[in-house]
């Protein structure tokens, strides 16, 4: 009986002991996050290798439904509300599975996060679903990656990549409404004294956003007026008076911002380059 006790103790130890021991994972977990517009979008993910293996069409087969990379499904989360190929998408968090196919893949944001992989995956589930062109690419990835591309101010891409495959899907998010939320709410109704910077951001939505020059000309002044010295500003200004077509007071201001760039016992920022680039993009336009 004691043999007996003792080697039970003696196996429940090394199992113990093994039990500890940390090995790398064959896919590890990643967890992406990144700003589009003024939206956080977070992915938590695990990435399988090709490892000499054939994946789409063999691997992983067309026309079923794939977890979207290895282990538990790929969860996505949207801080805010936004528009996924095209489909409205609450905030919250999904998980993101796909229907991979050899021109187009079925791309799914599913409502139960509970699944491990695709294991009692049930359709009535599903919050949207998709299509979007897959293409062939040169470039190999040997490592399952999901990222992103193509931003601008209110979109980017959200990119599946692996073996020589790339399915990239449209993200769209509010902006508009939100910033001039803020404008309005900091700048137009605000009480009493506004914060410079307050002026220096609105100044550049509205000359990025193609909205009142004359307004951004008033906002970007105020700005100038509370710190003189920042040749940025004074660059933003010609960027705006070059909008308006004002091209001599806009080369003029341009060689102002460029000179206090240059003497800047700071350094200059890039803003030298970024003037000479200006003055020559406006003299190329008379």
């Amino acid at each position: 009986m004691k043999n007996l006790l003792l080697s039970a103790f003696v196996l429940l130890s090394a199992i113990s002991a093994y039990a500890q021991i940390r090995i790398p994972q064959p896919s590890p977990t990643a967890t992406l996050t990144q700003n589009v517009g003024l939206t956080e979008v977070e992915i938590v993910y695990s990435r399988p290798g090709v490892k000499d293996r054939k994946i789409f069409g063999d691997l992983i087969p067309y026309g079923e439904v794939w977890r979207t990379g290895a282990n538990a499904s790929t969860k996505v989360t949207f801080k805010e509300e936004v528009k996924l190929g095209g489909e409205a998408v609450p905030a919250g968090t999904y998980a993101l599975y796909t229907i991979p196919g050899a021109k187009e893949w079925t791309v799914i944001v599913h409502k139960n996060t509970t699944l491990w992989g695709a294991g009692n995956y049930n359709k009535e589930e599903d919050l949207v679903r998709f299509t979007v062109p897959a293409a062939t690419t040169k470039d190999f990835t040997e490592t399952f990656t999901i990222d992103f591309s193509d931003f601008t101010s209110t979109s980017a891409h959200l990119n599946i990549k692996w073996e020589n495959t790339l399915v990239a899907i449209p993200l769209e998010v509010e902006v508009e409404s939100k910033v001039m939320a803020q404008i309005k709410e900091e700048i137009l109704e605000a009480e009493g004294e506004v914060n410079p910077e307050l002026y220096a951001g609105a100044a550049s939505y509205y000359l990025e956003s193609g909205k009142d020059l004359k307004q951004a000309l008033i906002w970007v002044d105020e700005a100038i007026k509370a710190n003189p010295s920042a040749f940025w500003l004074i660059h933003r200004k010609a960027k705006i008076l070059a909008k308006q077509g004002k091209k001599k007071e806009a080369i003029a201001t341009a060689k102002e911002s460029m000179k206090m760039a240059k003497e800047s016992p700071q350094g200059d920022f890039g803003y030298v380059k970024n003037n000479e680039n200006l003055i020559a993009e406006i003299n190329k336009s008379k």
